[in-house]
């Protein structure tokens, strides 16, 4: 009887043990992936624009109520490593009535030397893809007045890639976001706003 218990308390024993080996090796394995890094998350890298600040209104010179012509950018402190950069404009506040996806790209364009630190008005310093008309180059804020919101956001997405992209002129959005998959060290955006006049 007593050689019983005392198979039955090891039996125990070695359940408790191997249990806590079981967690600890588990909690071991949840904490490594704590030290995976995002480094886009990480980057100083910066876009910004001599004519309007982040968050602020678009002039109307670069709409199509003016000249419709791309505002300058400056860029600053991309990271090492990069090989070309893309620079994506879309507006996210199409009404659905006009665009199903709400979303209208008014500029794509990528293959821009990493060295870039400046992009003047109307200058094109990579090859340009097609916008949402489905023509090349840069298309200026036009939200309709006749629906709501009427002050949309045209979010400038600047991104730093370890390749240059194997895409022809005339590339859509898409067709550079599905290059540049696993291929981004980093990216930022500037938000510019209009509604018009």
């Amino acid at each position: 009887m007593k050689n019983a218990y005392i198979v039955s308390g090891l039996g125990v024993l070695i359940i408790i043990v191997g249990g806590w080996y079981a967690f600890s090796r588990s909690s071991s394995s949840t904490q490594d992936t704590s030290f995976i890094v995002d480094v886009s998350a990480t980057t100083t890298m910066k876009l910004t624009s001599s004519v309007f600040v982040d968050g602020g209104e678009i002039p109307l010179v670069y709409t199509c109520e003016g000249d419709n012509v791309s505002p300058p950018l400056s860029i600053s402190e991309v990271p090492a490593g990069t090989q070309a950069l893309a620079l994506i404009v879309h507006d996210p506040d199409v009404p659905k009535q006009v665009k199903p996806d709400g979303i209208f790209d008014h500029w794509v364009m990528f293959n821009i030397t990493p060295t870039t630190t400046q992009i003047a008005q109307s200058e094109t310093p990579g090859i340009e893809g097609n916008n949402g008309a489905g023509t090349l180059g840069y298309r200026g804020p036009c939200p309709p007045k006749e629906y709501q919101p009427s002050r949309h956001r045209y979010i400038f997405t600047l991104y730093a890639l370890t390749t240059e992209l194997p895409l022809a002129q005339g590339a859509s959005k898409e067709d550079v976001l599905e290059a540049m998959e696993g291929n981004i060290i980093a990216q930022t955006e500037l938000i510019g706003t209009y509604e018009k006049q």
